[in-house]
């Protein structure tokens, strides 16, 4: 099949428009479930302290005797924690000349940038806040870090927190926060370590309601007995939608709503008491102009923050879970 001959067709022509969509699609996710549960509350120092304390184990034999004289109970102190702040950061220069062009799919570059580079940040502060990260210090050459969600949990595996015995070490301890070291196996989660985990918070005194999990252990879960959602649901019209995931477990101690991050460890699921858990703020998010230098303008973004470990008992976690 040929064309007549002088037909102008578009691979000669000089002058088409291009046919470019003015939008950007952008399938980076941009949830942080772990930092909008949290508390917000104030930071006024690079170190951030706060105090814990527990009531004694209630006895049975607390009878005293008519007219006794009673002894005096030996007075435990409240326990003073504390967590550093760190700061999370981006800066980026667009030329003059591009601020002054049409670029498609926004309005202005600087703009664009600026709220693309804002969702950057909080996942970046998502991943931060719950990994395994150690509280440092920092000095005038290393950054300060806040310890993250996993190295709070747990003294030791009898308490909030469970893993095969090929663990070393889980976190929390009565100073502070101890980054976790990963066992060398890996397991199948099961309900009979998940529901483990929330007993053993209840008995501490928590209330857990979340259940936060990877992708992979979202789907684990969902194949729980006590998923509250596992159905059929048929409408009016249109076709039957099957729904078999897990939206909420109920447990022998409360509901918990099931909560899939995708920026936390897939090999890892916590049992979150969101009462105890907050995000302290020595700066809240703001960006703003750096000095001009040359032909381009220059904006920073920043947040410094840190996690508070309310009360670290309350919360517990399933570690060195299989993640394929």
């Amino acid at each position: 099949m040929s064309n007549p001959v002088g037909t102008f067709q578009t691979y000669q022509a000089i002058g088409n428009r291009e046919d470019l969509e003015d939008v950007i699609y952008n399938i980076s996710p941009t949830e942080t479930p772990f930092m909008t549960s949290a508390a917000r509350q104030k930071a006024t120092f690079t170190k951030h302290e706060w105090q814990t304390d527990s009531l004694k184990t209630a006895v049975t034999s607390n009878q005293a005797v008519e007219g006794d004289t009673p002894s005096n109970t030996t007075v435990t102190p409240s326990a003073r924690l504390f967590n550093y702040t760190e700061i999370a950061t981006y800066a980026f220069n667009i030329s003059g000349t591009q601020q002054a062009v049409r670029p498609a799919g926004r309005a202005e570059e600087m703009a664009y940038q600026l709220v693309k580079y804002g969702k950057v940040l909080k996942r970046d502060m998502e991943s931060a806040l719950t990994n395994k990260n150690c509280a440092a210090a920092g000095t005038s050459g290393a950054a300060r870090v806040s310890a993250s969600l996993e190295s709070w949990m747990s003294t030791n595996w009898t308490t909030n927190a469970s893993s095969p015995a090929s663990a070393a070490s889980p976190g929390f301890s009565t100073v502070g926060a101890v980054s976790p070291t990963d066992g060398s196996v890996q397991t199948t989660v099961t309900a009979a370590l998940v529901q483990a985990i929330i007993k053993q918070c209840w008995t501490s005194g928590g209330s857990p309601d979340i259940i936060m999990c990877g992708p992979y252990n979202k789907i684990k879960i969902s194949s729980f007995a006590g998923i509250l959602t596992n159905t059929i649901q048929q409408g009016a019209k249109g076709p039957a939608t099957i729904i078999a995931a897990a939206d909420a477990y109920q447990s022998d101690f409360g509901l918990l709503r099931v909560v899939p991050n995708r920026f936390s460890r897939d090999r890892t699921i916590e049992v979150l008491d969101m009462d105890y858990w907050a995000v302290a703020y020595l700066r809240p998010f703001q960006q703003f102009a750096l000095a001009k230098v040359g032909d381009s303008d220059q904006r920073q973004l920043l947040a410094e923050y840190t996690l508070v470990s309310r009360n670290e008992a309350a919360s517990g976690k399933v570690a060195d879970l299989a993640t394929s």
